[in-house]
């Protein structure tokens, strides 16, 4: 028997780049240098989360990420044609106007977003469509390098503490939760933001994503895989919740609650993603192989027309920045001279006494003049503290709030939230109602804002509002009105107690604000 061997193919080399082609890239480097540079604040501002936040630090990679996964591929990228989209500049403008709307109403995860688009948009604007398909998955890796994901904080803690407590009774210790409080024999655990396992979710998600794309050829092993790297970790941070409190019941409180708790933690999550790549590496699927093909040169246009395409669209970059400029500069009376915010003396029963230093106080960030007073009836104690600022900028809005904490040591913490409607005078509006709670002492609280004589506990409409008065040189004052009130076992006591106390200082309040803003 005889077999002809013959070679295999090589693989085709990569065409070099004309000139025309050269400077259809030079043109998009000059676009994006125009782009960051117009929009540095926003950069500057994912790059400092980047560097300072555990959570978001693999965004320090995702940007190099892409450039590598664009580089890898530059032999097929050399056959696609290039040629400027033109029509690619109307989503271009509608992102600037988005970039706009988040950037006066201070939205910065919008703004952010919205300019990790605008790259994507500017390199299907100067070099086409087929370019920008090609690369569709580095483009669509950037949105990772956007710093999201707080929201999920409160539902992640919520899983872990009920995780945890599950398992404990599996495994028949006896514990008692109080919200994210565990109360067990041997001592009490608190579930606290960093035991929510974000950051192991958004670490297993950025790098599940990229192996996917690279080891799978499949569409549905791809979503598979993607589907794996987010549930694992958030069941993983539940088993090593678990564990960490099982080490330190049967260890009297001596082992996994100090450093050795994160460091636990970080072995437990190293061995489960670990684990995944491992067996995800056994289902791979090498993609099809292709023959070798005589390299040609893919038909390129103009230079003028890449010119034309770059320049136009940094005109239509440079738009928004501006008009940003212009809505968010400090108006004349900026400091108006000062109208110091004051209530009337409550109706009786009611006696008003100043806030104490361990009370739960509101705080908010920038210079807004405050009211804040004890109110007693004889039976019931409940604070009204009122927030005004004349104009909202970033860092001085109602929107940026700061927690204390009172002179025992022990933080304000906010274990539950939800939203109630509320009598207020002849109408009814609904109100953010949410529980805080430092050491034994827990708080009911209700909270909303006064912006454009609309009342709301929405934090959307209120940037909606904002942004709307911003941007049409409108009045942008706004208040926020916050009641809270102790209780043992029953919330609807403080709730009785809160909502006797607004109505019987309900045209106090309206007149205070009325003449603080001088109306």
């Amino acid at each position: 028997m005889t077999a002809a061997l013959s070679p295999l193919p090589l693989p085709a080399a990569a065409p070099q780049a004309t000139p025309a082609g050269r400077w259809a890239y030079a043109c998009l480097l000059l676009a994006l240098a125009g782009l960051l540079t117009l929009h540095w604040a926003t950069v500057a501002a994912m790059a400092g989360l980047w560097w300072h936040s555990q959570t978001f630090a693999h965004g320090l990679v995702v940007a190099p990420a892409s450039v590598w996964l664009v580089w890898r591929q530059r032999a097929r990228l050399a056959g696609c044609a290039l040629r400027p989209s033109p029509f690619m500049l109307l989503p271009l403008a509608a992102l600037g106007l988005l970039w706009l709307l988040a950037s006066v109403s201070n939205v910065p995860i919008l703004q952010q977003y919205s300019l990790v688009l605008m790259v994507a948009t500017l390199v299907a604007l100067v070099l086409g469509w087929s370019y920008a398909r090609a690369i569709t998955f580095a483009l669509a890796y950037l949105l990772l390098a956007v710093p999201f994901g707080e929201v999920l904080i409160s539902p992640l803690i919520d899983f872990t503490a009920s995780f945890t407590v599950g398992a404990l009774h599996l495994a028949g210790i006896p514990v008692f939760r109080d919200n994210n409080l565990l109360s067990l024999p041997s001592g009490n655990w608190s579930v606290e933001e960093a035991c929510s396992g974000l950051r192991y979710l958004i670490a297993s998600f950025a790098l599940g994503t990229l192996y996917a794309h690279l080891s799978y050829h499949s569409r549905a092993r791809q979503l598979a895989f993607v589907a794996v790297s987010l549930i694992l970790p958030v069941i993983a941070n539940g088993a090593r919740a678990f564990m960490i409190v099982l080490i330190g019941h049967y260890s009297n409180m001596t082992l996994a609650v100090g450093i050795d708790h994160l460091i636990y933690g970080w072995l437990f999550f190293g061995l489960v993603a670990t684990s995944m790549f491992w067996v995800g590496a056994r289902w791979r699927d090498a993609r099809p192989a292709k023959q070798a093909t005589p390299a040609s040169r893919a038909p390129v246009a103009p230079p003028a027309d890449f010119t034309r395409a770059a320049l136009a669209g940094l005109v239509v970059l440079a738009v928004w920045p501006a008009l940003a400029y212009l809505a968010l500069r400090t108006p004349a009376d900026a400091a108006p001279p000062e109208t110091p915010l004051a209530l009337a003396p409550p109706p009786g029963p009611w006696r008003a006494s100043d806030l104490r230093d361990s009370d739960w106080h509101v705080r908010h960030a920038g210079t807004p003049r405050r009211w804040a007073a004890n109110y007693r009836d004889g039976a019931h104690l409940v604070s009204l503290q009122l927030t005004w600022y004349r104009h909202q900028s970033k860092g001085n809005e109602l929107s940026a709030q700061v927690w204390n904490a009172p002179q025992t040591g022990l933080p304000w913490k906010e274990i539950a939230d939800a939203s109630r409607r509320i009598h207020y005078g002849q109408h009814s509006i609904e109100i953010r109602q949410s529980t805080v709670q430092a050491g034994d002492t827990k708080l009911l609280v209700w909270r909303w804002y006064r912006q454009a004589e609309h009342d709301t506990s929405s934090p959307l409409l209120l940037k909606l509002l904002l942004a709307r008065a911003k941007l049409l040189g409108m009045d942008d004052s706004g208040a926020e009105i916050v009641l809270a009130s102790r209780y043992d076992e029953r919330p609807e006591q403080a709730a009785d107690a809160m909502q006797s106390l607004l109505s019987a200082m309900l045209p106090a309040i309206e007149q205070g604000l009325a003449h603080v803003a001088g109306q």
